[in-house]
């Protein structure tokens, strides 16, 4: 039988090498820590369908040099990194192109029409439907003013056929009464649900891959044994190989590294996004919400309220600036004047980010029995069983359902 090695145990890696070994496949699911433990323990538990959109378009980089200068602005780059970052940031600039955005809202669009059949497929397999909530997303604004800035948004959700609702104060307030009666308007995406806890999600996949035969080992991959075109033998810090006839790598931010190692460096970095979880927040929250304007979002998850949002560039090993945390709070405190937050403790993960804001999906071009499945950005677990079908689908020799090309490795 094919042995395969699933590199990464967060939600893309668990679904993944839940899919394979469901469909015949031996699979080991390698982490150097616990499944669940990386940015999947740290998510804003959104199943985020209507998020698709470019990080790179015009209206968000024009903003930048602006957000750069505020220590509380919602995009931070560490002024020591930003020689490392040139390259990155030179791609995602180029992604910006309107012709360029268009494919790239297309590409993430396919991937979003997908979500709620691959993860209602999934939750029904792992008897775990019940981890999904059945409210969605409000976005917040204070008046029409904030309402327009975020037009662009809206009017991609129109081309693409994603649904929303605009809603007035005395419905929000219906919806949500703790919210501030500040806010005058907003959005309600009903598919943008939320997950109960998704670090409990990841545990229980794993879990029952492992009910399947699968098997989880906790090590660190660090290179492989490969000939002229494949790879025999994935290498441990601790000197043990793995031996496999094929190999796919999901190690979010991590994957970078382990590219390298087989020739084939992709422009991958860490979007450091930071949180709050707080236990006992003193207010009642059925639906996620998100104030555009203020760069934060609040969940209620995890048995009790995520604060999360902003994103810091500083790389994999900078140690955390929890002033971050604490700016999410503080603005979150803004919509729900009544949140409490003297229990809480604070989280910092990495995103793996790609410069276009699309994930790689698909076959190494360097190594045959390679795959990479990385470059999720904050849409891991949104994308997470999409992701566990279609490369399931390459794996195994299937014809997915959608155009792969958009999320090739070689694109860059």
């Amino acid at each position: 039988m094919t042995s395969t090695v699933v590199v990464g145990a967060g939600i893309i890696g668990v679904a993944i090498a839940y899919e394979l070994q469901r469909r015949g496949r031996v699979v080991t699911l390698l982490d150097r820590n616990a499944p669940g433990t990386g940015a999947s323990f740290g998510n804003m538990a959104s199943i985020a369908v209507t998020e698709f959109m470019p990080a790179s378009r015009p209206g968000i980089w024009a903003q930048m040099p602006k957000w750069m200068l505020d220590p509380e602005g919602p995009v931070r780059i560490r002024p020591s990194y930003m020689p490392r970052l040139m390259p990155w940031f030179v791609r995602f600039l180029a992604a910006s192109r309107p012709s360029k955005l268009r494919a790239l809202e297309a590409a993430g669009a396919a991937l979003c029409r997908r979500v709620h059949e691959d993860l209602d497929a999934l939750l029904a397999e792992t008897a775990l439907r019940h981890m999904l909530s059945k409210e969605g997303c409000l976005s917040l604004y204070t008046d029409d003013a904030e309402f327009r800035a975020d037009r662009e948004h809206i009017e991609i959700l129109d081309r693409f056929g994603f649904r929303y609702e605009v809603i007035g104060a005395n419905a929000i307030r219906d919806l949500e009464p703790a919210l501030t009666t500040k806010i005058g308007k907003a959005v309600l995406f009903p598919d943008n649900r939320s997950i109960a806890d998704p670090h409990k999600l990841v545990v229980a996949i794993a879990d029952k891959f492992q009910a399947l035969g699968g098997s989880v080992d906790q090590g660190e991959a660090v290179g492989f044994e490969h000939g002229e075109s494949d790879i025999s033998a994935v290498v441990l810090r601790d000197g043990r190989k793995i031996v496999a006839d094929e190999v796919v790598l999901a190690a979010g931010a991590f994957t970078g590294r382990l590219s390298r190692a087989v020739g084939e460096p992709i422009p991958l970095e860490t979007e450091r996004g930071y949180h709050t979880q707080i236990t006992e927040p003193g207010i009642a929250m059925r639906h996620s919400v998100i104030w555009p304007a203020r760069a934060f979002m609040v969940t209620p998850t995890a048995g009790g309220i995520r604060v999360g949002g902003t994103v810091e560039m500083a790389g994999l090993d900078a140690p955390p600036d929890y002033r971050r945390a604490k700016v999410l709070v503080k603005r979150a405190r803004e919509a729900l004047p009544e949140l409490q937050a003297h229990r809480a403790s604070e989280w910092m993960g990495h995103r793996p980010a790609l410069p276009d804001t699309v994930p790689m999906i698909g076959p190494s071009s360097r190594r045959k029995n390679l795959w990479y499945a990385t470059g999720h950005g904050h849409l891991g677990l949104t994308y997470a069983a999409t992701t566990g079908r279609l490369m399931a689908d390459l794996v195994t020799g299937v014809q997915p359902p959608v155009d792969m090309k958009p999320y090739r490795v070689d694109r860059f």
